[in-house]
């Protein structure tokens, strides 16, 4: 088993990963440890990947995995600031149950990842207020208090909140919004769901798109969610489900991606062909 972890992470602990590394050596795998802030370089004798991380060390080692067209399981080990994929899952948090659980045979989920401009997304994608508040994150703010730090972020948004309009065609259909969202799991941001069907192992994504976001329209949007309601039965949300959508915009808007931003618009997405296996 190959453990890649990202010590770069604002929860890395040494020791824990060490926990870990014995806990699945005791259920008789053989681990090679690899520490990795950048793209990962897979062992050629690895029959197994678990990744030690929050969402943006998912998505960079499970999407350099798609690149190379790897066969290889993965698994998620929770750590970092949110684990969507790792919740999707249901991957205990303790290291011996954890390594219990992955090792013991089980049949493998097939995962369908979305090709995102030069990479790929595993949980959800978003344009508008929630992708510029997250472009204002300060990392050494994320390190040293977590999540709040998107908070923090979004306040300082409300004193300076733009509208721009993003053109979505998908399929045939045209469809002018001023932000926007993709779900290809249930998860979003924690506990959250914006399409409560969406499935990892469905070769579709679900869009859902506010023709409208002023603050009110935001805030009516987040506080339905917070709520549980499903985005589709939100008054003046727009939801449909696609394997293929592009979105551009005069303003070059910021994406961002499973908690990072990793680009601007114009952009193209498209649901992958062949699906990773996460064990």
């Amino acid at each position: 088993m190959q453990l890649i972890t990202n010590p770069t992470s604002g929860s890395y602990s040494r020791a824990r990963v060490a926990r870990l590394a014995q806990s699945l050596e005791a259920e008789g795998a053989t681990v090679l440890h690899c520490e990795s802030a950048g793209e990962p370089r897979f062992a050629a004798t690895a029959t197994h990947v678990c990744v030690v991380g929050g969402d943006g060390t998912v998505r960079r080692v499970a999407g350099a995995m798609a690149r190379q067209e790897r066969a290889v399981p993965l698994s998620i080990y929770p750590s970092g600031t949110i684990n969507l994929l790792a919740r999707e899952a249901e991957y205990p948090a303790d290291p011996r149950a954890f390594a219990r659980l992955v090792l013991a045979g089980r049949a493998g989920r097939p995962h369908y990842p979305v090709a995102l401009g030069d990479g790929f997304f595993f949980s959800c994608a978003g344009v508008g207020p929630d992708s510029c508040a997250v472009e204002r994150v300060s990392l050494p703010l994320k390190r040293w208090i977590g999540r709040l730090a998107y908070g923090a972020a979004f306040c300082q948004l409300l004193w300076h909140w733009s509208r721009h309009t993003i053109r979505l065609e998908s399929e045939g259909r045209v469809l002018e919004c001023e932000a926007f969202y993709v779900a290809k799991g249930r998860y979003y941001a924690g506990a959250w769901s914006l399409a409560q069907s969406a499935r990892v192992h469905d070769p579709l994504f679900h869009v859902i798109a506010l023709p409208t976001a002023r603050r009110r329209d935001y805030a009516r949007f987040v506080f339905g969610l917070i709520c549980g309601r499903d985005a589709s039965r939100q008054a003046g949300v727009e939801t449909f489900t696609c394997r293929a959508l592009s979105a551009t915009s005069e303003a070059g808007l910021p994406i961002q991606a499973d908690g990072d931003i990793v680009g601007r618009l114009p952009v193209t997405m498209n649901v992958g062909e062949v699906p990773l296996t996460f064990c």
